[in-house]
């Protein structure tokens, strides 16, 4: 009977791998040496990049401070530029209003003296009559050399 007995009696259960500890062998000391010794290496090196990183980010902060210190500083600079050039306008506004109201005979003595490219630009503002009136009484090259210089002084200009 102990044939019969062994059919009837439950099966045993299969062995639980999960629950089973796995021995694995240690590893050989030289390996653990190889690998804290990357460990280390790469730990080395994260600290490096971050380092670098944080250089950079300084890098960067300089920099953008610097830019925008240039920035201000050519927002200055154009505003100076600006009033500068509205006051040297106005003088030379004033002055040709003024060379306007002397007498011709007078104010081409005046431009007798000057540059033929300093008296063009102030003949070239003038009302056509009083420009004129002044050209007559300028010396004949001297007329012809202004009277160059304002026909030719927007031949730079392009054409449609």
């Amino acid at each position: 009977g102990v044939g019969a007995a062994l059919a009837r009696a439950p099966e045993p259960a299969a062995p639980d791998k999960a629950a089973a500890p796995l021995n694995c062998p240690l590893p050989p000391a030289a390996l653990i040496e190889d690998l804290r010794a990357r460990e280390d290496r790469v730990a080395a090196r994260e600290a490096a990049l971050a380092d670098r990183e944080a250089a950079l980010q300084l890098a960067t902060q300089a920099a953008e401070s610097r830019l925008a210190a240039l920035e201000a500083a050519e927002a200055r600079l154009s505003a100076t530029l600006d009033l500068a050039d509205g006051a040297a306008e106005a003088d030379v506004a004033r002055l040709t209003e003024m060379y306007q109201s002397m007498k011709p005979k007078d104010a081409a003595q005046v431009f007798a003296a000057m540059a033929p490219e300093f008296a063009a630009g102030f003949l070239g503002r003038m009302r056509p009559e009083a420009a004129g009136a002044i050209l007559a009484g300028l010396p004949p090259d001297q007329a012809y050399a202004v009277s160059a210089l304002l026909a030719g002084r927007h031949a730079d200009v392009p054409q449609k």
